[in-house]
């Protein structure tokens, strides 16, 4: 038996949009409701949230039945810590702050077994083969595995021309709060200037044959970034749907 197709991986490559959004709850319960709600991805984020290798394997079993496709973004771009999550069952892995094409390569080689890679050969105890389950796991895993890396400051823009060029990415996304902040706008993404930025870097990743991808966390900044020609988008963060709904609603019947 072969690894799981990735069937995100699949998408991007064909060219299709997909619709995520990011959970920060770090808590498989919330995974699961997240899952009934018709997102083609949902990231687990290991960067800004509160979760370690056991409540992102949780939240992975969490959606293992749901239509939605687990994204893993880890804390930063450590091969172990890519290890980790790709043995608990991660297939596409998100990389914040990259930086160079040395850096992306290196990222490559963490998410695929030797030779072409440095992976640690380890997953028959593991989640990933459904503990010896998958039989041919390891002969099958890195076709699988999505690479999706994160340019969100002024140095990864400047290289993503030789980032792009490095093969086994399947995703270029950009992170508009980083950058719009190393830009010296502290956080204002909307600003021309980082639109500008955020625009010309979406044409040259289109233009390279690889997926474009971002976080909108406003009406106003998804459309933009839709129309753009971002093809995996993000529309929104778990956290916020409910501390803003929640407030919304409060508000309503307290001013009766």
């Amino acid at each position: 038996m072969p690894a799981p197709k990735n069937t995100f991986k699949e998408a991007l490559a064909k060219g299709e949009r997909q619709i995520g959004c990011w959970m920060s709850f770090a808590d498989g319960q919330i995974a699961e409701i997240m899952g009934t709600c018709g997102f083609d991805w949902l990231v687990i984020d290991g960067e800004h949230a509160p979760n370690d290798i056991r409540s992102i394997r949780d939240q992975l079993i969490a959606l293992a039945a749901s239509p939605s496709h687990p994204v893993v973004r880890v804390p930063v771009g450590e091969t172990w810590m890519i290890k980790q999550v790709l043995d608990a069952g991660a297939q596409t892995v998100l990389v914040p702050i990259v930086e160079s094409a040395d850096q992306a390569r290196e990222l490559v080689r963490a998410c695929h077994y030797p030779p072409k890679g440095v992976r640690g050969v380890g997953a028959t105890a593991a989640r990933a083969t459904m503990f010896g389950s998958v039989s041919e796991y390891i002969q099958t895993a890195d076709q699988e595995v999505c690479l999706l890396v994160q340019v969100e400051n002024r140095a990864g823009i400047d290289a993503l021309d030789e980032i792009l060029q490095v093969e086994g990415i399947d995703g270029v996304f950009i992170g508009p709060a980083d950058l719009s902040t190393d830009m010296g706008h502290q956080g204002n993404s909307a600003h021309p200037e980082v639109r500008a930025a955020i625009a010309d870097a979406i044409t040259r990743i289109k233009a390279a044959g690889i997926a474009p991808g971002i976080l909108g966390v406003s009406e106003e900044a998804t459309q933009a970034y839709l129309d753009m020609g971002a093809q995996f988008l993000a529309v929104g963060i778990d956290v916020l749907v409910l501390a803003q709904n929640a407030r919304a609603l409060s508000q309503t019947w307290k001013s009766k």
